[in-house]
């Protein structure tokens, strides 16, 4: 769909619900913030953060795929109601600016990995950008007009929203990688992020703000603590990941592995014959124990590389979102199952 005629499409969808909002008037002292995420973790995050205070919609629902993800009408008419938006930024969420543009919405847009240093994607994880290339200046990736309020990085905000905005609909997030909450000090900051937004917009509940973030801020100490010191006992030779799109490079930078895809970033592409067998090729260098599948990918990839090499399916990661229930449905049991899922397949036999 071309971006005039998402653009029509969301307008119209947004007029039945125009007077309808407007009526409501401005919500009440007592009831809960609407906040607008653009996927699951960030719905947990806020959740968790905000607790009574919050009312959370995402925009990409448990195990929807961001890279896929077509908005409706509907997706408009919640942003056109919300007292404040969350989204990843990093250029995670190509579609963003323009669903805000199409709602109306003028309010505040907190990117939850504002103040990380991004990773570049090349193909390989092992350089990171400098800090004055990071594209997640506070109200950063999704800026538009008057949401930005970050007292002077606004220039840097609005050339980073006119270039998200020039490769929305395309699926793919140039050379950084965006899926900076895999690794969980990462995560600490986007709860940091969070937590002052939601300060930003409802001061009269700052204090309970504060202290939500700062307990999970603490289990997030715990678990990647924790995270290092199982992986760390896995001879380094075994420490491999191979999945099907390449969403796990925060994760192997920060914990020490080593992770191959065939796809890279995006979920949408397919590769090559000459990439599959290089990748089989390098598979067998490495005499991987183990590939793994992902909740939100499609496993014909994987289930081919396993047929090729013989190599077992260690099991199903979560990478970029996260499951309607069990142990998948919060960011800290999403990273949880995936050490132990992990841990479970790489000291296993061959």
């Amino acid at each position: 769909m071309s971006r005039l005629s998402l653009s029509a499409t969301l307008r119209q969808g947004l007029i039945a619900g125009a007077l309808g909002l407007a009526l409501l008037g401005p919500a009440h002292a007592d009831e809960p913030l609407k906040v607008v995420t653009s996927f699951s973790i960030l719905d947990d995050m806020v959740s968790t953060i905000g607790g009574d205070h919050v009312a959370v919609t995402s925009l990409v629902g448990p195990n929807g795929d961001a890279h896929t993800f077509s908005p409706k009408p509907s997706d408009a008419q919640s942003l056109a109601g919300a007292d404040l938006v969350v989204v990843n930024g990093l250029q995670f969420e190509g579609w963003i600016n323009r669903l805000i543009e199409a709602s109306g919405y003028q309010g505040d847009v907190v990117v939850a990995s504002r103040g990380i240093k991004p990773l570049a994607f090349d193909g390989h994880h092992d350089d990171e950008v400098a800090d004055d290339a990071d594209h997640d200046h506070d109200h950063g990736d999704a800026d538009h007009g008057d949401a930005d309020h970050d007292h002077g990085d606004a220039d840097h905000d609005h050339g980073d929203a006119d270039h998200e905005h020039a490769e929305a609909g395309h699926h793919h997030h140039g050379n950084l990688d965006p899926h900076a909450w895999q690794d969980l000090r990462n995560g600490e900051q986007y709860a940091r992020n969070i937590r002052d937004g939601l300060i930003e917009v409802d001061p009269s509940h700052a204090d309970d703000y504060r202290q939500n973030a700062a307990r999970y801020i603490e289990k997030m100490k715990v678990l990647d603590t924790e995270t290092r010191e199982r992986l760390a006992k896995i001879p380094e030779a075994d420490r491999l990941i191979i999945t099907s799109h390449d969403a796990f490079g925060y994760f192997a930078h920060a914990y020490g592995l080593k992770l191959l895809a065939p796809v890279g970033l995006n979920t949408l592409a397919e590769p090559s014959a000459s990439d599959m067998a290089q990748l089989i090729q390098q598979i067998e260098q490495n005499h991987a124990r183990a590939l793994f599948l992902e909740n939100m990918s499609n496993p014909a990839l994987v289930q081919q590389l396993h047929q090729e090499t013989g190599i077992a399916i260690g099991g199903t990661l979560y990478a970029d979102a996260l499951t309607p229930d069990g142990e998948g449905s919060t960011y800290l049991g999403m990273f949880r199952h995936n050490v132990d899922t992990l841990v479970d397949a790489l000291e296993g036999g061959h």
